[in-house]
């Protein structure tokens, strides 16, 4: 029979900023019927990660003493009774509700999708969270090759998923970023403009003789008010950043964990069709800076915590 196994992992006792968070011991359970458990290579930091650790989620109140982290990847070390998707060795990646970084988790099933073996730990570790936001998202607008998207925070986790699967449904796509994330947002196929006052006319001139058709904000209000000075149709706006129905427009994130979704993602990074960026990694006892770095904003692509 399993046995409950001592871990190492990522907590904190109260709301704050980055500097609550502890590495701290703790038993992981053997898994029950139908949950896995994971020895975990790699975990990926989400903006939602620091809203809650802050206690600006109401409706995703902690439970203290709290793990944290929503993403990872690692092999499966033992499963429970009616398990039938993965097997003990299998390598995954997916989801973890709210303990993610940690050096064992447990999860359900399904929340787990097979990782191909030409996909880094890494890069893995930081794709299930924004890759299934990001298509989830895009899902939602029918998008076509007749669109031009305006894309907030397109160098960032989820904002580079989307504009890269927009780019690849032949839409036109104009991304947000600070000056320094340019010439990233140009690698992929995005034309870059800096956010600040004067957004509108900067959209404007990148969009030429076509009029934006579709939003998609991952920064908040100055996004959207963007969108409704340039005439977009409120339910074509969606935000995952700001309260969208004080504008009147659409909120469409993260739906259930797919796996055949988070698959066919691994797939088009493993054919060099998707990017993930990985600005920065840290170890496990680094967790703090992680997060003061992911807090700091104006991040390209993913901070991922490693663990042994």
């Amino acid at each position: 029979m399993t046995s409950p196994i001592a871990a190492r992992s990522a907590r904190y006792s109260t709301y704050g900023p980055a500097g609550v968070l502890s590495v701290e011991t703790r038993d992981v359970a053997a898994p029950a019927p139908g949950k896995v458990r994971v020895a975990v290579h790699a975990a990926g930091l989400n903006p939602a990660d620091s809203k809650i650790r802050e206690g600006l989620w109401p409706s995703l109140p902690a439970q203290f003493p709290a793990g944290i982290g929503r993403e990872m990847s690692g092999v499966v070390e033992a499963v429970g009774d009616d398990v039938t998707l993965v097997k003990v060795g299998d390598e995954v990646f997916g989801n973890v509700a709210g303990s993610a970084i940690a050096e064992y988790v447990l999860t359900n099933q399904i929340n787990l999708a097979h990782k191909p073996a030409d996909l880094d730990w890494i890069t893995a570790g930081g794709l299930s969270l924004a890759g299934q936001t990001a298509w989830d998202a895009v899902a939602s607008q029918n998008v076509s090759a007749s669109d031009v998207a305006l894309v907030s925070a397109a160098a960032g986790g989820v904002g580079s998923v989307t504009a890269q699967l927009l780019v690849r449904l032949g839409a036109t796509v104009i991304g947000t970023a600070s000056a320094r994330n340019h010439g990233y947002l140009r690698s992929i196929g995005v034309i870059p403009v800096s956010y600040g006052d004067g957004l509108v006319e900067r959209v404007r001139e990148a969009a030429g003789d076509r009029a934006v058709t579709v939003v998609f904000d991952h920064h908040g209000a100055e996004t959207i008010e963007a969108g409704i000075a340039l005439g977009v149709d409120p339910s074509r706006i969606n935000t995952i950043a700001a309260d969208a129905e004080a504008f009147g427009v659409v909120h469409v994130g993260r739906g259930p964990i797919n796996a055949a979704t988070l698959e066919e993602l691994a797939r088009l990074v493993v054919a060099g069709e998707l990017v993930i960026d990985v600005e920065a990694t840290y170890p496990l006892d680094e967790v703090v800076a992680a997060f003061d770095r992911l807090d700091a904003g104006h991040t390209r692509g993913k901070i991922v915590v490693t663990l042994p």
